[in-house]
């Protein structure tokens, strides 16, 4: 998953953006809500956690979310801020935000509302979500399931399975792919992309993953797909 942090304090952003890049988790930095709509306007994000006073002002979180949600941004929007009154917490909701976090808080109960609203965003109850040909893609354990088994797959074989599987039907191009799986390394060569495609295939089977002609590459049918 790619997330974008909106937060002014660079201990926490650093702080957060450590222990969810240990989760496997790639996550942008913005440090204040006018770099945060920029990259909004520029690329995907599965979720962004925002906090509440930004450089802008007190409430620019809240700011940036009618924002988005104005321009029918309907990305996951997880407030994480010190404002802890109930009239904030209600406001945050109210702008578009979907879940409200404290500080200081744990770990444990980020990572948690994290993969809460990325399976409510996807429509999914659960901490897995169908693939194709019957796997599962567990977003807590980081892996590819096959009757409750883990597939071998690498971290960055995963990565590409996992941006594929929490947006299925939707065509990502290579140089899309990269900032998403190989988001340190911009260096990475297109044909590196094809590389890993093959390789998925090989281990999960062809149907998997399909090739969009001109496009690039989407998640294959589901069984519940029309197209399946």
């Amino acid at each position: 998953m790619r997330l974008l942090l909106v937060e002014d304090d660079p201990r926490v952003a650093a702080l957060v953006t450590e222990g969810l890049g240990e989760d496997g988790l790639t996550v942008d930095h913005a440090p204040d809500a006018v770099t945060a709509e920029g990259l909004c306007a520029l690329r995907d994000f599965d979720l962004l956690i925002v906090d509440v006073m930004l450089p802008e002002g007190p409430e620019a979180g809240f700011a940036l979310a009618r924002t988005l949600r104005a321009r029918r941004d309907r990305t996951p929007i997880l407030f994480l801020t010190a404002r802890a009154d109930l009239d904030s917490r209600v406001t945050g909701l109210d702008t578009g935000g979907d879940d409200y976090l404290t500080k200081p808080f744990e770990f444990r109960e980020l990572r948690a509302r994290i993969r809460a609203l990325v399976r409510r965003s996807v429509g999914e109850a659960s901490n897995t979500l169908p693939l194709p040909l019957g796997y599962r893609l567990d977003l807590a354990g980081h892996q590819v399931l096959r009757d409750g088994q883990p597939v071998a797959l690498t971290p960055r074989e995963y990565a590409l399975v996992e941006c594929l599987g929490l947006n299925p039907g939707r065509a990502y191009a290579r140089d899309s792919l990269i900032e998403r799986v190989w988001p340190e390394d911009s260096a990475v060569d297109t044909k590196v992309v094809d590389v890993f495609v093959s390789t998925v295939r090989r281990k999960l089977g062809d149907s998997v993953i399909e090739t969009v002609r001109g496009l690039g590459y989407r998640l294959g049918p589901l069984p519940q797909d029309v197209r399946a």
